[in-house]
């Protein structure tokens, strides 16, 4: 499904470069679930943004899907990102004025999916992580562990190939980071293939296949960095 050969991501500074990727081959299989793990600075949250196109390599491909996407124009990234790119951040990015199934249906109005149809995909969504109940919360009568259960409803309810989690559990306690791994997992195990971008090596133990990023490189053995399933 993911296919990186060979990426470089550089920034210019001053008179001159910082690599914040350096030389990045990996593959990512269809239903894999992935933890992308190194201390801050590594290149993890960069090499994330790559995957989910919202930056592009300066050098390399990045092949999704069968499809060479790092050269792609912006208004076929956009759709590319909507429609088979799921994304989970460490700070939920709720709208405070909107209530949890508000906030679930906002992607499919961009997307221009009819009102009634919005509904029901939402509130599956939100069955799905548990969290129907209090549909019609808004985010500052949520805690924190329901706020990301609502990001994550929101995540997929497109229906995306893969789920890209930043940091997912980073601004929680420990049991409700619990509570939204054991989300994230049950999601994978029905076939969503899940990255999880993370500096905590509990959480990365979840995970199939652990991938060591330092000063922007991949570190460990060639088995650790490519998948055992054809991808």
């Amino acid at each position: 499904m993911i296919d990186l050969q060979g990426v470089w991501r550089t920034y210019p500074m001053g008179e001159g470069v910082v690599h914040a990727l350096r030389d990045v081959s990996l593959s990512i299989a269809a239903g894999e679930h992935v933890a992308l793990i190194g201390p801050s600075g590594s290149g993890k949250s960069t090499l994330l943004h790559i995957l989910g196109c919202l930056d592009r390599p300066t050098q390399g491909r990045y092949c999704f899907e069968g499809r060479e996407v790092g050269s792609l124009p912006d208004g076929e990234r956009s759709l590319l990102r909507r429609n088979r790119i799921g994304f989970v951040f460490q700070f939920f990015h709720l709208l405070p004025r909107l209530t949890a199934q508000g906030n679930v249906e906002l992607p499919m109005l961009f997307g221009g999916i009819a009102r009634d149809e919005r509904r029901e995909r939402a509130t599956r969504a939100l069955a799905s992580v548990g969290l129907l109940p209090r549909a019609d919360h808004r985010p500052d009568q949520l805690s924190g562990g329901e706020r990301q259960r609502a990001a994550i409803a929101r995540a997929v309810v497109m229906n995306p190939a893969v789920l890209l989690a930043d940091e997912p559990t980073g601004n929680l306690d420990r049991a409700s980071a619990q509570e939204v791994m054991g989300v994230l997992e049950a999601m994978n195990r029905q076939g969503l293939t899940l990255v999880v971008v993370t500096h905590d090596p509990v959480l990365a133990g979840h995970a199939q296949r652990v991938v060591h990023l330092t000063d922007g490189a991949l570190s460990g053995p060639p088995e650790v960095l490519a998948s055992t399933v054809e991808a």
